[in-house]
């Protein structure tokens, strides 16, 4: 299967979402829905972009009590997304509980099912000053992910940095999907962890998630493209 990345969009409303999309027509993209978007135009943004035949990463990062977390993928497992995720900060209970919920929606055929570890956006020093983790930032990722594998998920959100040491510790085949990309050029902006495409397919990430590289070139099709050949290892 070929390689692509997956676009964030993030973009507040469907007008530009939809005036960005304008130069992919007729290509089937992945593309990741994150809170700017779906919390400001709701369910419907999913329905228009499944009637574009895009596939759908949405990044909603629940974490809240089990049974809570429970009902909402039951009822989000109904849009019909291909890949969604939660917290694993929320624990192990909740993990499960999400899967749980996204089974009951789905009879049984769920989405793809993320955890996210550390954002990319956080240092080691912010991690454990912050939120007061007496640990080495890869030992909280690689922690995180062993919970989340134990919940019976499918993968997690990591930066590229980890992949490698993930797929030691819980298999090749549990999914490291990874945003945090930069083209070499580009400026890491809020970022901490980044890596660009190349970086990423030798540390052995599964999926790229690709946010400003693309949306905030002067040619997206053309950076998509560019993206895509260097993930792709062409």
């Amino acid at each position: 299967m070929e390689k692509e990345p997956i676009i964030a969009l993030d973009f507040p409303t469907w007008g530009e979402t939809e005036a960005f999309l304008q130069p992919f027509e007729g290509e089937s993209l992945f593309v990741k829905v994150g809170m700017e978007l779906y919390l400001q135009n709701g369910p419907s943004i999913v329905e228009q972009l499944k009637k574009m035949n895009h596939r759908i990463f949405l990044d909603l990062k629940l974490h809240d009590i089990p049974n809570t977390v429970q009902h909402a993928m039951k009822g989000l497992a109904s849009l019909g997304v291909d890949m969604i995720n939660v917290h694993a900060a929320g624990g192990q209970k909740m993990m499960a509980a999400a899967r749980e919920g996204l089974e009951q929606g789905t009879n049984g055929k769920r989405p793809i099912l993320l955890a996210v570890t550390q954002l990319t956006s956080t240092s080691e020093e912010q991690m454990q000053t912050e939120q007061l983790i007496p640990v080495s930032l890869e030992e909280s990722v690689l922690h995180y992910a062993k919970l989340t594998k134990a919940a019976g998920c499918d993968g997690v959100v990591c930066s590229v940095h980890e992949a490698a040491k993930i797929s030691e510790v819980c298999g090749a085949e549990f999914l490291k999907v990874t945003p945090g990309i930069r083209m070499k050029d580009d400026d890491a902006n809020d970022q901490k962890r980044v890596a660009d495409p190349q970086m990423a397919r030798t540390l052995g990430s599964s999926m790229i998630v690709v946010g400003r590289s693309i949306t905030k070139a002067d040619q997206p099709l053309e950076a998509y493209q560019k993206v895509k050949q260097l993930w792709g290892g062409m």
